[in-house]
């Protein structure tokens, strides 16, 4: 019986220390790719936000803003709470807008409209959280 103890803690500590040996080994991704990863993200999300504070800072787009009784600055302010894919989709509408307000186009019904909804939607995601 002691002999079968012995040989069963020798075999559980080989276990134990090999299963350590192996998990240490190999890794799924690479430390730098995950780096990578991370900071691509966070300079995607910085890119985004900017677009947003560039839409918000358009004249056009103040104006419209007063006349609908939006504050601007608490729309910036909102900016940073957003994520994800509210981040994503309130950037790439912030980006149409600019591009369409910096080609020369003059701010017709559906520009403003898109302001108007874009403002309320940033306040909205805010006043939902």
């Amino acid at each position: 019986m002691q002999m079968f103890r012995r040989i069963l803690g020798a075999s559980l500590a080989v276990l134990l220390t090999a299963t350590v040996a192996f998990a240490q080994q190999a890794h799924v991704i690479s430390p730098s790719a995950l780096d990578r990863a991370v900071q691509q993200r966070v300079s995607q999300e910085q890119a985004d936000r900017e677009a947003i504070r560039t839409f918000l800072h358009n004249p056009a787009v103040k104006d419209v803003a007063a006349r609908a009784g939006v504050s601007v600055d608490r729309a910036e302010a909102a900016v940073a709470t957003l994520q994800g894919d509210e981040l994503r989709q309130a950037a790439s509408q912030a980006r149409t807008v600019n591009d369409e307000l910096a080609g020369g186009s003059t701010v017709v019904i559906s520009t403003t409209t898109i302001i108007i909804i874009l403002l309320v939607l940033i306040l909205l995601i805010v006043a939902l959280r």
